[in-house]
């Protein structure tokens, strides 16, 4: 007798988490969607901190229901520490503890032309507030990133501000971060404020509500403030959008048939990249957080390591 085939791999969608509760529930909207899409896999979520449960319980509560071939997702814009190293450390560490699982590790989402429609969208949806005479060739972009120490993922947010404003005819644009990479926003606004621009959308190119939505409100809100000749509008963040979730399954669909690849053409960890020459080879260690803020240095010394081998999840 014939024996029946295999089920499907299960999904794990790891998330980052924040304290904001409605941050939580976007992103369990978002895996709600990923389920509906996936009728016939088993689906769960695990976070990095802050929210429950963690990416080992959740590997764990899978091994407990049967599943032996997990593809983990990470819900994730861009590739620098989390998904180069902490998240690698944890599957890794989960596998070598349960060598009957088989865990494949997708890409970050990236840069996507699907992203780059729901961004579009978003920014209009922005746009609508300067009303009928609104001319987008008078005002400015600045895209909004995340910021940290991996010179590849903050590059990622110049490109996608570039594309924008090309493919969407600003006068002109400006990106800038959150924390640790340079220019920070609030100095961004200050510097781009002497070109002249009047008016002013700021788009966080972020997935789901945090303190890091809040902040660049915040940092908006005080610009002008400062400077009331300038009306601006913040934009809405990319969040649950049909577009993300399809991305999503396209890098699903990618780790499973062994095409998910990160980008080492330019990762610190394995080639020497000006100013970050002794990142090169430095031992893979996870890193763990207790706050929402992530102000500190994502790409310290610990973040890297000789063998790459979170790509050995890539290629599973």
């Amino acid at each position: 007798m014939t024996s029946p085939p295999p089920s499907p791999p299960a999904v794990l969608l790891i998330g980052h988490g924040t304290r904001l509760a409605a941050g939580v529930a976007e992103f369990h909207a978002l895996a709600d969607q990923l389920q509906r899409a996936l009728p016939d896999r088993v689906c769960r979520t695990g976070f990095l901190e802050l929210v429950e449960p963690s990416v080992p319980e959740a590997l764990e509560t899978l091994w407990r229901q049967g599943c032996r071939r997990v593809t983990a997702l990470p819900a994730l814009l861009m590739a620098a520490g989390h998904v180069k190293n902490d998240i690698p450390v944890m599957l890794n560490a989960f596998q070598a503890e349960h060598p009957e699982m088989r865990i494949t590790f997708g890409a970050d989402l990236g840069i996507h032309p699907n992203l780059l429609r729901v961004a579009r969208e978003r920014i209009e949806s922005g746009e609508a507030e300067f009303g009928p005479n609104y001319d987008r060739s008078d005002t400015l972009l600045v895209v909004i990133g995340r910021g940290c120490s991996d010179p590849d993922a903050n590059s990622n947010i110049c490109k996608i501000a570039r594309m924008l404003w090309e493919g969407m005819g600003f006068g002109w644009a400006e990106t800038a971060y959150t924390a640790v990479a340079a220019p920070l926003m609030a100095d961004a606004l200050e510097r781009t404020h002497r070109l002249g621009f009047r008016r002013l959308v700021v788009f966080p190119y972020l997935l789901f509500a945090g303190r890091l939505v809040e902040q660049v409100r915040a940092t908006v809100a005080a610009h002008g403030e400062r400077h009331p000749d300038v009306r601006a509008v913040v934009a809405p963040y990319l969040n649950a959008h049909p577009l993300v979730v399809e991305t999503f399954l396209e890098r699903l669909h990618e780790a499973e048939r062994g095409e998910a690849r990160m980008n080492c053409q330019f990762c610190s960890y394995r080639t020497p990249i000006v100013g970050r020459e002794d990142w090169r080879g430095a031992p893979q260690a996870a890193h763990h957080h207790d706050h929402d803020g992530h102000d500190h240095d994502h790409g310290h010394d610990s973040h890297g390591h000789d063998s790459h081998s979170h790509h050995c999840h890539h290629r599973h």
